[in-house]
């Protein structure tokens, strides 16, 4: 198998593949490590990365760091024409939801904030950090940023909560028209730490701009999502 490297990888992408399909390998169950795995396959540890690196591409491993390789659990499906937050969203599906706040802090709003949002220059915005975890893995990674006009005294609040029923309980506001932007992305440092995997990890980057009831512009987020957490699913009504 050393001399034949292609062929090599698409064994043991094939085998691999199988084992998950037939239920052989559980949904986040850990590979062995990476040693065991070369000597099973007879071949070298690099051509045992680039078949691992293919099945990470087509979503069906993933990798930890300092933890091993594990097999993609099922995808949650993700409608953006549904009004819902996150938490709802994953407990509705039979999954487990959960949200660990990484900072939340007052800053002055960088430019492309203040765009989107319609501040003027040197405006500061909220900024909430957070990464959120579904049945325990880590999977996304979300700047909250809030124009405070609106927000006052949020920082106070518990944080862990969904912000668009903190935001309805404590303001009274509720969110009207939505703007969704999906692209294909690298994790930078900050989101890449957060979801402890390498940077430069492929994800899926959802910016969401949200209005209020009233119309005004009152908060965007950006999602980082491991590219193999999520399915984007629409049904466009009549």
């Amino acid at each position: 198998m050393r001399d034949d490297t292609p062929r090599a990888v698409t064994t043991i992408c094939r085998a691999l593949q199988e084992q998950i399909e037939h239920g052989l390998l559980p949904a986040s169950g850990k590979l062995p490590a990476e040693r065991r795995l070369s000597e099973l396959f007879d071949t070298t540890r690099i051509t045992l990365r680039e078949a691992l690196g293919q099945l990470e591409a087509q979503g069906l491993v993933y990798r930890e760091e300092r933890r091993g390789w594990f097999v993609s659990p099922a995808r949650v499906a993700y409608n953006p024409l549904v009004r819902t937050h996150f938490h709802a969203m994953v407990a509705e599906q039979g999954r487990v939801p959960a949200t660990e706040v990484l900072g939340a802090r007052l800053i002055p709003a960088n430019a492309q904030i203040c765009q989107v949002l319609g501040l003027s220059g040197l405006s500061s915005v909220y900024q909430i950090r957070r990464a959120r975890r579904i049945d325990g893995r880590l999977v996304l990674y979300v700047e909250h940023y809030l124009n405070p006009e609106y927000f006052p005294g949020i920082l106070d609040f518990d944080l862990t909560r969904s912000l668009t029923e903190l935001y309805a309980s404590e303001y009274d506001v509720r969110y009207g028209r939505v703007r969704f932007d999906m692209v294909p992305t690298a994790l930078h440092a900050d989101a890449a730490a957060a979801l402890k995997v390498a940077a430069g990890s492929p994800a899926l980057r959802i910016t969401r701009v949200n209005r209020d009831q009233h119309g005004r512009l009152i908060d965007c987020d950006l999602e980082y999502w491991r590219h193999d957490a999520i399915h984007i699913s629409v049904e466009v009504p009549d």
